[in-house]
Formats: C-alpha cells, structure tokens, sequence
C-alpha cells in the first residue's frame, strides 16, 4: 500500500513506477471540498483520488511482484483504508514536511494494524529540510521503522524508497503467528 496526507504525491509515486497503465479513482475538487480538504500546500491540485490507485511493479529481477494500491489521503475513507489494509504485507507511508500531522492518520491505522511501514519525506521543491533525527521525533517512529527520502515524479527515486520498504518487510523478524488450532486442544 501507498498511504499518506491528501496531495502528498501518493498517485504521482504509483504512476512514476507501475509496469501498467495505473488505474486512478480520481474526481475533480469541488466546491463542496472547500473546508474539508486542505489545499493550502497543493494549489494547482485539481483532483483528488475517491477510491484507490492501483499500480504493478516488478522489483529483484522480476521475482517478486508489487502491488501497489494507493489510499485516498483524507481522513473520511478510513473505511476504505480498512478495507484495503486486510491481508496487506506492509506500507510506504509518503509525508509532506510541509504538513507532517496529515500522515498520522494512516500511521496510526497500520500501527493498530499491526500493518508493518517504512515512511518516505517526499522531497517537494519548496519544503522545508529537517535532520531525520528531528522527523523520526515528531513522526513517533520506532527506531527500527525505515525513514528514506523521495521524488515522486522520479522513477528512480521512488523505486528505491519502494525497495526499502521491500527489504525491511523482507528481513525484519517475523511477527509471531497465533498457535494452530490442534495445538490448543
């Protein structure tokens, strides 16, 4: 999954690297938006995403294939991002230094999840530069929760904070699985 803030880039990043065209629930901002919706750090943004992203890729030479469904980035689908959270294997949780608070949404949904995540700082050109120290501070991040830095827009940039989250899912301890059911009787 791809979760984060509304206008954090979560559409723009599943675009950069979907093997497939990227289907896209998105529908123009109205009117109605104005006081939902905070567009104060995004004002060109003319669409927001209703549904989900949906997105493929293929990451270690072709062996293993992602997934990528993305969330809509405001708080009124949680719901939806129950739904989609069900059987997923982990996260990349995007954040604007513009507006770090708009992550916390979906940062405490997987952490009630138990939804393993790894965040991306999506490096935007005018936002303002923290030490990671400072944002694993005001993100509440465990110290062994992966913290990178992307470009949404860029293929490269957003493949390897993808592969981050791959090899942190892939060599972080596994979480311990409930007893089969002929053990407890």
């Amino acid at each position: 999954m791809v979760a984060g803030g509304f206008g954090v880039g979560k559409t723009t990043l599943i675009g950069s690297v979907s093997e497939v065209a990227p289907l896209r629930m998105e529908e123009p901002i109205t009117e109605e938006s104005t006081g939902v919706d905070d567009l104060r750090g995004t004002p060109g943004k003319t669409t927001t995403t209703v549904g989900m992203d949906f997105g493929r890729i293929h990451l270690a030479g072709g062996s293993l294939a992602l997934y990528l469904f993305g969330l809509p980035g405001q708080i009124r689908f949680r719901p939806l991002w129950e739904d989609l959270t069900e059987g997923a294997l982990g996260c990349l949780v995007l954040a604007d230094t513009r507006n770090l608070d708009a992550c916390h949404g979906a940062l405490t949904l997987l952490e009630e999840r138990g939804t393993p995540y790894a965040v991306a700082i999506n490096t935007f050109p005018d936002a303002p530069v923290h030490p990671d120290a400072e944002l694993r501070e005001a993100l509440a991040l465990d110290p062994a929760t992966p913290l990178t830095r992307c470009d949404a827009r860029d293929r490269a940039s957003s493949l390897y904070a993808l592969i981050t989250l791959a090899e942190y899912l892939t060599t972080r301890p596994a979480a311990t699985s409930p007893a089969p059911l002929e053990s407890l009787r």
